[in-house]
């Protein structure tokens, strides 16, 4: 009898691994010059405003499919929130939800637009959990190797306007 269970160990293992491999999503770095120039000069003028770059990738992403990003974020901080299209895509989209799953910033912006692959936003959380962004674009051309690009500034406290609180002795 443990033979027998013995032997159908690998088989189980086999099937297990085959069933959770394709659900996967890979996220895979991509590079674009028009794409660079923006991400260099988007970091200098958040810098300058007093933000400090907390996260940075880039993303190759298929047309119409979202791509999550899961980041800790802490209560009363102020965040700056950047996604950068690929800049022939027609439609760029982003979402964020909180740790309960509910939506707490839409963002939209079409390829008219000023600035239209740029969707930037700031947020400040109420709660000090992790949040999702997931970012978003629409290309009738170009269905895979979309590039994109996150990036996630945080304001330093000095800056926020707000004072900070005196120590409590006891």
């Amino acid at each position: 009898m443990k033979n027998r269970h013995l032997l159908l160990l690998p088989f189980f293992l086999f099937i297990s691994l085959t069933v959770s491999s394709q659900d996967i999503i890979r996220v895979q770095s991509c590079s674009n010059n028009m794409i660079s120039r923006q991400v260099d000069s988007l970091k200098e003028l958040y810098s300058k405003d007093g933000y400090q770059l907390l996260k940075e990738a880039s993303i190759s992403m298929e047309s119409e499919f979202e791509m999550p990003v899961i980041v800790p974020l802490t209560e009363g901080s102020w965040y700056q929130f950047i996604f950068i299209g690929d800049y022939t895509s027609r439609l760029y989209e982003v979402r964020m939800y909180d740790w309960s799953e509910r939506m707490v910033i839409f963002r939209q912006k079409k390829w008219g637009d000023i600035d239209g692959n740029v969707i930037s936003y700031t947020y400040i959380p109420k709660f000090s959990e992790f949040h999702m962004m997931k970012p978003v674009q629409v290309n009738k051309q170009k269905k895979k190797n979309l590039c994109g690009y996150v990036m996630l500034f945080k304001r330093a406290a000095a800056d926020t306007g707000f004072a900070t609180p005196a120590p409590k002795f006891p």
